[in-house]
């Protein structure tokens, strides 16, 4: 007894990891076509089943697709109601491990070539490009979950007079339905993998351990079970992002309870869809027929089901402007997708964007309205601002070193050393943008005066930076052709020439006997302006090193 409970932690280790292995290697080398999969989602939920089906049958995890999605949501990269079809498709991507594991699992002798699988995968990782080295992770771990269903086989190959004490617990009835039915529930919470038990209960049932019924109850159970990786991952969140876990749990529990409530009907429904008598190919064809059927019912009545979770779960508190909050949440099921923490990077950097050049904005109207108005009305925004930014730099940081530390490819890696740069010019232009807006107030305070052509000559220079910032913006987390990044040089170059113009005719007045104070104060304008267009500049050869 004890040599079967050891090979079946053992056989249960190489099933799990392997599927994990799966999952890394493919997710890897998927890289950006997994991101753009993702980002196809648009408000049509067939559009949304669909992507769902296809990247959980690609990743074999409906939990790493689920986990994504909330992810996605929290960032505000996709809405509530666009998750839901793709959650929906997701549950139904999942059952394909079940069937891998009923049509190949006992037709052949696994061990004859899962070692073999394993070892092709093992020499792939050698290869030095990317793509084939995570090809082969994925491979090895095709391996591993053979060789642990291998496994799982012989342990549950029992002789008949050993199964005395499993009649009693598998008689015919409401009790042994919904005891299994428990079983599945909380062994799939403890394993985070519903296609792991599925494929237990596949080579349980396979062997005559427990009955058609008692594997039935199981699998269904399994269902809840596996919601557990989406709740996980909404901890912390945002309203939308556990609303989305929500109807994750919401669709399984319903569609279990119908299920339950024609449990007869519905087995019967499924042995007439099954063309053989192989119970392994049935569960299979159950899990799959539960899964369609559920999302039949309930795709209908999406806006209804999104309202029900924006009813459940109450909007957040709103956080005052003043304070920028970030926390990386991690899982801890080995399911976090480095995608999706990427594009939420991407998502927050977008935002910081957003508020430099609302910051930019505001210090232009001074240069145009130089008056008590500006410091009275623009200043305090401007403080503000600056101070969100110094908090929007300083935790999208810790954000990265947190993605940095998951499993992430050499592409990825770079990509997020780029992001840094970007956020610190970023930041570094609020700071000049801050600047300007001080050098302003000190001129109305001291009640300097600028002649009107020294103004004048100010406003086109300034609206320069204006064009590279917003050039900046459409932008941002885009690679920049050698085009663009032509045009940026050409914008770069324009505004140094006008820094030297500029500086050269101020010179001229202070040699002429001019205020020395107003000027040199022109002249900090002049260099404020030129360095917000060296920051923009900087962002953009960054940009154009984006793969």
């Amino acid at each position: 007894m004890t040599d079967r409970i050891l090979l079946l932690i053992g056989s249960l280790g190489f099933l799990l990891y392997g599927m994990k292995l799966m999952s890394d290697g493919v997710q890897k080398s998927a890289g950006g076509h997994l991101k753009k999969a993702l980002g196809f989602m648009t408000g049509n939920r067939i559009i949304g089943l669909f992507t769902g089906i296809f990247i959980t049958m690609i990743i074999q995890s409906s939990g790493a697709t689920t986990v994504m999605v909330v992810s996605f949501v929290n960032a505000g990269l996709i809405t509530l109601t666009q998750s839901v079809g793709v959650i929906f498709g997701a549950n139904i991507g999942t059952t394909v491990t079940a069937w891998i594991v009923s049509i190949f699992g006992f037709n052949f002798k696994i061990s004859s070539f899962a070692i073999p699988l394993f070892g092709l995968g093992f020499f792939m990782t050698f290869v030095k490009k990317n793509g084939l080295k995570n090809l082969g992770i994925a491979v090895m771990g095709f391996g591993l979950l053979f060789l642990g269903l291998g496994g799982l086989s012989d342990c549950f190959t029992f002789n008949a007079e050993n199964l005395d004490f499993l009649e009693k617990f598998q008689k015919p009835g409401v009790f042994t339905i919904l005891l299994s039915f428990g079983i599945g529930i909380i062994i799939t919470a403890l394993m985070h993998s519903s296609s792991a038990f599925s494929a237990i209960v596949i080579t349980m049932a396979y062997n005559k351990i427990i009955t058609w019924e008692v594997a039935a109850a199981m699998t269904l159970g399994s269902n809840i079970g596996s919601t557990i990786d989406a709740i996980l991952a909404a901890l912390g969140s945002t309203s939308d992002s556990k609303r989305a876990a929500f109807i994750h749990v919401f669709f399984n529990v319903a569609g279990n309870v119908i299920a339950l409530i024609f449990f007869k009907p519905f087995l019967k429904l499924v042995l007439f869809l099954t063309p053989s008598t192989n119970i392994a190919i049935q569960i299979s064809m159950l899990h799959t027929v539960f899964k369609t059927i559920s999302t039949i019912i309930f795709i209908p009545f999406v806006n209804q089901i999104v309202k029900l979770a924006q009813f459940v779960i109450k909007d957040d508190k709103s956080n005052s402007a003043k304070e920028y909050h970030l926390d990386f949440h991690e899982i801890g099921t080995g399911k976090e997708s480095s995608a999706a923490h990427i594009l939420r990077v991407e998502k927050e950097i977008t935002n910081m964007t957003d508020v430099v050049s609302q910051m930019f904005d505001r210090m232009q109207i001074g240069f145009t309205e130089r008056n008590e108005e500006f410091v009275k009305v623009q200043m305090p925004y401007l403080e503000e601002e600056e101070n969100y930014c110094d908090q929007m730099h300083e935790q999208i940081i810790n954000y990265i070193i947190h993605c940095e530390q998951l499993s992430i490819t050499e592409d990825e890696r770079a990509g997020l050393s780029n992001m840094i740069q970007i956020i610190d010019d970023l930041e570094a232009m609020s700071d000049e943008c801050f600047a300007a807006g001080k050098l302003i107030q000190k001129s109305v305070d001291k009640g300097m005066e600028f002649k009107t052509e020294d103004t004048d000559r100010l406003i086109p220079y300034v609206e320069l930076a204006r064009q590279f910032l917003q050039f900046i913006h459409i932008n941002i987390n885009k690679p920049l052709p050698p085009e663009k990044l032509e045009f940026a040089t050409s914008l770069e170059n324009e505004i140094d020439a006008q820094r030297k113009h500029l500086k050269k005719v101020a010179r001229k007045r202070l040699e002429k006997g001019a205020d020395v104070k107003a000027e040199l104060l022109y002249i900090d304008l002049v260099r404020q302006i030129e360095k917000i267009g060296d920051h923009a500049f900087s962002i953009s050869e960054v940009l154009s090193n984006t793969k």
